[in-house]
């Protein structure tokens, strides 16, 4: 192995961003280059007598404003328009559905269709208001159906049956990309356990008002955890 070390200041000669030598003959030995101005400072990968401005590697204009969380002025610039209010509604009526109906036939066993009938006047109530274990393990068994089907839809394409339906699907805001296991999760997560567990009535209201109030993203507490946004399905 040689001992020879690159001298102070020079970039080593295997650097992948060492300067090559022009086509028409080797490089001087110091001073200006052919053609005039100033010779490229080591570290400078683009070589150009104006390099980009500080912080922006791929030479672009700016970059995005301080204290943007999305990264830039116009999110969805280059997306879908935003999904209209009233068909999220229908597909969410339909993505309910399409668990709640399997859950309701699981349910059997667990005694809740005789709650119901003998001591409460609502679905609500047999299902959040159960002491009992068996009645336990259902609501359980609720959590994960509602948010494992969400959260999975999700993940595969950003459109659950309801979406796909409807003609939507969710993207992530910054990019409006398909959101990955974390970020489907986190908003499934948000959208469902509080309404399965403590404010069934409450919960879901609380997102469709936010939902219809948000400006300029129309986003729920879901969508805000997430960092997603609904837009219309391409044609």
């Amino acid at each position: 192995m040689s001992n020879d070390q690159p001298t102070p200041g020079q970039p080593p000669e295997d650097d992948p961003f060492r300067k090559q030598p022009p086509p028409d003959g080797p490089p001087p030995a110091g001073g200006t280059p052919p053609g005039g101005g100033t010779p490229p400072r080591y570290g400078e990968p683009f070589g150009g007598a104006n390099p980009p401005p500080p912080g922006d590697p791929y030479g672009g204009s700016a970059p995005p404003p301080p204290g943007d969380p999305y990264g830039g002025n116009d999110p969805l610039r280059g997306m879908p328009p935003l999904a209209p209010m009233g068909k999220r509604i229908l597909a969410r009526i339909v993505d309910w559905i399409i668990v709640a109906i399997p859950l309701a036939l699981i349910s059997i066993p667990f005694n809740v269709y005789h709650r119901w009938s003998n001591s409460s006047d609502n679905w609500d109530d047999a299902v959040n208001g159960v002491n009992g274990g068996g009645q336990w393990v259902f609501r359980i068994i609720t959590i994960v159906a509602f948010v494992g089907y969400d959260a999975v839809m999700t993940q595969w394409g950003g459109q659950t049956l309801g979406k796909r339906l409807f003609k939507i699907r969710v993207a992530m805001l910054n990019d409006g990309r398909v959101p990955d296991s974390r970020s489907s999760l986190l908003r499934a997560l948000v959208l469902w356990v509080p309404a399965l567990v403590c404010c069934a009535c409450f919960w879901p209201l609380l997102i469709l008002i936010l939902i219809l109030v948000d400006r300029p993203y129309r986003q729920g507490l879901h969508d805000k955890a997430a960092k997603t946004v609904v837009v219309s399905a391409a044609q």
